[in-house]
């Protein structure tokens, strides 16, 4: 196996260890949820082998969880053989935690309680829904809240649109509410939402590895998703907003720390 399937490999096996720690008695009342490419294969199991064709890398294993197990997961990252960065504790604690594996290379983060980049991803009450990565649409919206949108997240998207319906429930399914309640309240999140969900339709045919059964799958999810979150009344607002429209930025910069996203 070459230097590639090597990488990759040891970010499934350290996946693997991480979860299964959060498994033992000791550290099972612990909810810490994977974000990120490695979520989006855990939750794709019958379609993962896109990101494999079409060329996706692994850099990191990030988790979400609530800002009430900080000390548990100190504890338990450390047992692990991590090393927790205490600058960034002291600077962002109320939000994520950052430690490092400096004999593998590995970095780790873990955000609480919400996803904050270009927009924000509310995450309270919402980790319970899943039992390994955080919930289907958080996953969706976590792509789609990139304003710069890149292939990477382009890929994972296509990935996770043709495993997974679009519905009105959790269960292994990508939840319109969940999403529509986020657009219908604020025109940025529409904005930048919609805007990605038309480069990830347009890419589709960028992808001679995708069968045509796969463009059509993922390209009627993603008009089903779009005609449902226009059709959901707007609050005044987002009227207001949609009125100034792209004549003011409409999101937040995403600001890097030691080659980490904040």
């Amino acid at each position: 196996m070459g230097r590639y399937g090597d990488i990759r490999e040891d970010f499934y096996e350290e996946r693997t260890r991480i979860l299964d720690a959060l498994q033992q008695p000791e550290n099972a009342h612990i909810i810490m949820r994977l974000v990120g490419a490695l979520a989006f294969r855990t939750h794709c199991p019958k379609y993962g082998y896109i990101q494999d064709a079409l060329g996706r890398e692994f850099t990191d294993i990030d988790f979400a969880s609530y800002r009430r197990f900080f000390k548990d997961i100190v504890r338990l990252m450390t047992e692990l053989g991590y090393e927790e960065d205490k600058m960034v504790t002291r600077l962002f604690s109320d939000s994520r935690l950052l430690f490092h594996d400096t004999k593998n290379g590995r970095h780790i983060d873990v955000f609480f309680d919400q996803l904050k980049f270009c927009h924000v991803i509310p995450l309270v009450g919402r980790l319970e829904a899943d039992r390994l990565t955080i919930p289907l649409a958080e996953l969706l919206l976590e792509k789609m809240q990139i304003v710069q949108i890149n292939e990477k997240d382009i890929i994972d998207t296509i990935m996770l649109l043709r495993e997974h319906p679009v519905g009105h429930s959790d269960d292994e399914t990508i939840n319109l509410d969940v999403i529509a309640k986020l657009t219908s309240k604020d025109w940025g999140w529409w904005r930048t939402l919609t805007q990605n969900l038309q480069v990830v339709e347009d890419f589709l045919n960028h992808y001679p590895q995708l069968t045509e059964e796969d463009r059509e799958v993922v390209r009627d999810r993603i008009q089903t998703l779009r005609r449902y979150i226009d059709e959901q009344p707007k609050s005044l607002r987002w009227k207001i907003r949609s009125l100034i429209g792209d004549r003011i930025k409409w999101y937040d910069e995403v600001e890097e720390l030691a080659g980490r996203v904040v």
